[in-house]
């Protein structure tokens, strides 16, 4: 079977809600050979992205929602381990913070993203969903952190993410971190709208943005 047949069948598992069809076709592509990001990354990840677009448009409800995060949650306890096993003997690259802005509840994303900054030497600290911002403030001064994190997944969400910087700027400490945002509802004309130091399409290139940043 072709690498594209099994990100295609994980993908419809993951929009069918089929939780056996997950993990069973996710333990063949590792059988197969195919590496856990690539999984992650051309099957279960747009999957994901179609039940959220599904979500939005109401086609889907909170249930499903969870469900769904559940089922990715199976695939990734699969996954998990053999990313970490990449991830030994990584040097520091340095410290982030990061979260799901005020008002949006949506983790799976920023959940991806901290394994592989995790994977790639980042100390990353979690603040989890519906998160303040000032709590990103305070976290980021409490660690030491480089870089603020900050995930947004709905339109109705965004606004979170100028609040943080707003909240840094309003402290006098825009300039003592580097903020990154990403998130479905995130574009790149967003970032550079309310002054963000980053975006970031997906979980890889917000690592590979990240790393940019702490070489320059």
């Amino acid at each position: 079977m072709e690498h594209s047949e099994y990100f295609d069948n994980l993908k419809n598992a993951m929009v069918a809600l089929e939780k056996d069809a997950v993990v069973s076709t996710t333990e063949k592509s590792l059988e197969a050979g195919i590496g856990p990001l690539e999984i992650i990354e051309n099957g279960l990840l747009p999957g994901l992205e179609t039940i959220g677009e599904m979500f939005e448009d109401e086609e889907i409800f909170l249930p499903e929602l969870m469900k769904s995060a559940q089922i990715f949650q199976g695939a990734m306890d699969l996954l998990q381990p053999k990313i970490q096993e990449m991830g030994t003997d990584v040097k520091k690259k340095g410290t982030v913070v990061i979260g799901t802005v005020k008002g949006d509840m949506h983790y799976i994303g920023k959940n991806i993203v901290k394994l592989l900054m995790e994977t790639s030497g980042f100390d990353v600290h979690d603040l989890g969903v519906d998160v303040d911002p000032f709590a990103f403030i305070i976290k980021a001064d409490e660690v030491k952190a480089d870089m603020i994190a900050l995930s947004a997944l709905l339109t109705t969400t965004l606004i979170g993410q100028k609040d943080v910087i707003e909240a840094l700027e309003g402290q006098g400490k825009r300039e003592k971190y580097k903020v990154l945002l990403g998130g479905g509802a995130v574009t790149k004309a967003w970032a550079d709208e309310i002054g963000a130091d980053g975006y970031a399409e997906n979980a890889y290139g917000a690592v590979e943005l990240a790393k940019s940043i702490m070489a320059s």
